[in-house]
């Protein structure tokens, strides 16, 4: 038997092909490894560095809104858009000082404080549904009962008056008329006339004497008449005094209606006028409705629109119940009593009752306390400041 000669090679497992796969598998790894590290501190820099402060300055200037990611807290790497993923951003606007107005006029006009200065609009109250009823004048719940409440309530000033007005005369109120003002220094139409700074509203159906508000308009006040039986829409009849065909009602026509009637006049609420005119305010309110003024006035209350009038004048027909009041007699005589006690309630205090001897005394179809069939009322609101 041979035996061999040579020294026997040592076995390791690793060949020559072997050993170079191995280097070149730790140098990828490395690598890699580099270039995540450099990735990840590149991001970092680009992040949290100095570059978005002159971003943000530049837009605080020019008040144009920046665009900045908003990473998730307490996850590393959250402002790196992941893959497949789109990269949600949050609007944040930079301005400083006031606004800038586009018309030149109406920063003008703020500047100086004129009339027609643009008014910030009040926050719009929650609507109500229905008006608060007054318990009965009596157990019995009879019309004799409820007339004679509400009757001594629109006959019995609540407030003194010392100066009353309405352009036709100054020799006393018996020669006033129907309408009229109060022009006493502790409310504030006084101090409104006198700085002409005054808006009134009448509303109207079919008015041919405009006495009060011709008056109003030459004291420097800004007047608007609402009838719809005006054949133009919109008319200035003196140089503070408009005409607008316009009927002002309690409900907001339904479409057909409202296409019907586009030709001759259009009817909104009062609240809607106020907002298509810009105006926040009414120092005196007077409607002349023609028994329509019960459900005029409970939608005022319904809509919070009463703190934004000084003075209501009211005429109120007693003759019969009015439009869409229903219920027995008893029961609308509350009605009427409880929309009053809701004037009550927004500040509203009587100073002037008037009723016309010519006029017939019915009271619901009857004859009841020898009552007249129609009334005018004005009402100031204690709480209008000047």
């Amino acid at each position: 038997m041979l035996k061999p000669t040579g020294p026997v090679p040592l076995r390791t497992g690793w060949g020559p092909e072997r050993l170079h796969g191995g280097l070149v598998l730790r140098a990828c790894l490395l690598l890699t490894a580099f270039s995540v590290c450099a990735h990840v501190y590149l991001e970092r820099a680009r992040g949290g560095g100095a570059s978005p402060a002159p971003l943000a300055a530049s837009a605080a200037r020019s008040g144009r809104p920046t665009l900045a990611s908003h990473p998730v807290e307490g996850r590393p790497g959250a402002g790196t858009p992941r893959p497949g993923r789109a990269l949600r951003r949050r609007v944040s606007y930079v301005r400083d000082g006031a606004p800038k107005m586009k018309d030149p006029s109406l920063s003008r006009m703020m500047e100086e404080g004129g009339e027609g200065r643009p008014q910030r609009r009040p926050h719009k109250k929650a609507l109500r549904w229905r008006i608060e009823l007054e318990p009965w004048a009596s157990e019995h719940q009879s019309l004799e009962d409820e007339a004679g409440r509400f009757l001594h309530y629109i006959t019995t000033p609540q407030v003194s008056c010392g100066s009353l007005a309405n352009g036709k005369a100054d020799e006393g109120e018996g020669s006033l008329g129907a309408w009229a003002v109060c022009l006493d220094q502790s409310y504030s139409l006084w101090h409104k006339v006198h700085s002409k700074h005054c808006r009134i509203y009448s509303l109207g159906l079919g008015m041919e004497e405009r006495a009060l508000e011709g008056f109003l308009a030459q004291a420097g006040c800004e007047v608007h008449c609402f009838d719809p039986s005006l054949k133009q829409p919109h008319r200035q009849q003196q140089p503070r005094l408009w005409l607008h065909r316009l009927s002002v009602d309690w409900r907001e026509p339904p479409p057909a209606a409202r296409a019907q009637r586009h030709q001759h006049a259009s009817t909104k609420k009062l609240a809607a006028v106020l907002n298509d005119f810009g105006h926040r305010e009414v120092d005196v309110l007077k409607a002349d409705m023609e028994s329509a003024e019960w459900k005029i006035l409970e939608n005022l209350v319904l809509e919070g629109v009463l703190d934004q009038v000084g003075q209501l004048l009211l005429e109120v027909h007693l003759h019969w119940a009015g439009f869409e009041v229903g219920g027995h007699d008893p029961a609308v005589v509350r009605y009427w009593f409880s929309l009053l006690q809701e004037l009550h309630r927004a500040s509203f205090r009587l100073f002037r009752c008037h009723s016309d001897p010519a006029k017939p005394h019915v009271f619901l179809h009857k004859n009841v306390l020898n009552a007249s069939s129609t009334y005018t009322l004005g009402f100031v609101n204690t709480q209008w400041k000047p």
